[in-house]
């Protein structure tokens, strides 16, 4: 009879009780919204999101044993529709045989499409189950609204230095008797997980199986560094920071280097960086940095980005080399970032200004009569076709201007065209006043 495999040690050391959670505690400490949550005596449907290995299965099975539900998990990597009905029927059954309630975790939600998503909202709404997500994703862009609205959003960050120190020396006491790890191999031990506390754990355990294997206790940097090999390379080698990196990167193709745009972004592929985090960024400097002065950017990082979905590593990675070499040589506008953000700052801190009735619709004949819509000018019937003298700020905010293109790239020619329409308001404003 074979004797069976213990569970992976991040399974071993997953907490069993709210304490042992080690970070978050920006929303875990005391009167922080989650901890509130748990401690509220009624379940409520949520979707935690944030960064692989950070704790947000750990968490859902937690609030299952906190509040004495059943916990039913599905993957939406592996399950579909089938899998769901599945899991009603079940949570049903539950229902109808036992008093406790139910828990529906649903691993990396996003996955699931809007048909699958829509799936959860009825049993939602009804109370036959309290519904958990966890995403790496952004739940704004990848959960439905409907879903969304109905749940509570949580969000986690990646465990700092001193959380996977904790996290490793409390394994190795309670999991690994009592293993000592040396502190230059403790340092880069953490290094390797970049704030993933799964891969901090599944890293250890191949060290400590290594440590067993020549029968020590004690860990140094040259039995890490045998043991995990390439697992141990970092987005830091050479002493900087993984965030350092990142705006290293965005700073050669913000300066116009291609050189340094590719070293950095090499560099960071080299160590370990996931490629779709790093196709997002590229993505936001498009946006940010090159803008209108060169719109084709986005479309061919956002094209670069697919690309490596649909061919993987490595070839998908030129790709993304392609649109950040694009990125560094293309001409650099950041009137869109700044205006945005300008109207954005407004908004917050402004009241409610009202639609000017020129510019509310009407598709009632009430409408119609309190006067929405009347004095619209109808941009194609006028004169290069542009209204000229019209107003589409609220009252209050007449003649503020936000959007300043920059003399570069198609920005010249945006500029030349608003400067000519910003004439054609003032001569259509000197005829008003004749």
């Amino acid at each position: 009879m074979h004797k069976s495999r213990p569970a992976p040690l991040a399974e071993r050391m997953r907490p069993a009780t709210l304490a042992d959670v080690i970070g978050q505690q920006h929303i875990l400490g005391e009167g922080k919204p989650l901890r509130l949550a748990f401690a509220s005596g009624e379940p409520h449907s949520m979707i935690l999101w944030g960064p692989p290995g950070v704790g947000k299965t750990t968490l859902a099975r937690l609030m299952a044993d906190a509040f004495h539900c059943e916990f039913i998990a599905l993957s939406a990597v592996l399950s579909g529709i089938k899998d769901i009905r599945e899991a009603v029927e079940r949570a049903q059954i539950l229902q109808a045989t036992s008093q406790r309630r139910t828990i529906l975790f649903v691993d990396e939600v996003h996955r699931f499409n809007k048909s699958q998503q829509d799936a959860f909202l009825p049993h939602v709404e009804s109370g036959l189950f309290t519904f958990i997500g966890a995403t790496t994703e952004n739940p704004s862009f990848e959960v439905n609204s409907a879903l969304l609205s109905r749940a509570a959003v949580y969000v986690l960050k990646s465990l700092q230095d001193a959380d996977l120190e904790q996290m490793a020396v409390r394994a190795c006491e309670r999991e690994l008797n009592g293993l000592q790890l040396s502190a230059e191999a403790l340092v880069s031990l953490v290094a390797s997980a970049d704030g993933d506390g799964r891969k901090l754990l599944n890293n250890l355990d191949i060290v400590a199986h290594a440590a067993a294997a020549r029968q020590v206790m004690q860990v140094d940097q040259g039995l890490l560094s045998e043991s995990l090999g390439d697992a141990l390379r970092r987005f830091d080698k050479g002493g900087d920071a993984f965030y350092d990196q990142i705006s290293a990167l965005h700073k050669s193709v913000r300066g116009s280097n291609p050189d340094g745009a590719l070293y950095w972004l090499v560099r960071m592929l080299d160590g370990g960086a996931d490629p779709r985090y790093l196709a997002r960024r590229i993505v936001r400097m498009a946006a940010e940095d090159i803008g209108l002065a060169d719109p084709r950017a986005l479309r061919i990082t956002l094209d670069a980005a697919e690309t490596y979905e649909r061919l993987g590593s490595p070839e998908g990675e030129l790709a993304l080399a392609e649109a950040v070499v694009y990125l560094a040589c293309a001409a650099k506008s950041n009137a869109v970032y700044k205006a945005y953000n300008a109207v954005r700052a407004l908004v917050a801190k402004d009241k409610s200004r009202v639609v000017p009735e020129h510019l509310r619709n009407a598709p009632t004949r009430l409408m119609k009569e309190l006067g929405y819509g009347k004095l619209y000018r109808y941009a194609h019937d006028e004169p290069d076709a542009y209204a000229a003298g019209e107003t589409y700020l609220p009252e209050g905010l007449e003649g503020e201007s936000w959007y300043h293109p920059v003399p570069r790239g198609l920005e010249i020619k945006i500029g030349e065209k608003l400067r000519y329409l910003q004439q054609l308001d003032q001569d259509a404003l000197s005829r008003s006043k004749k």
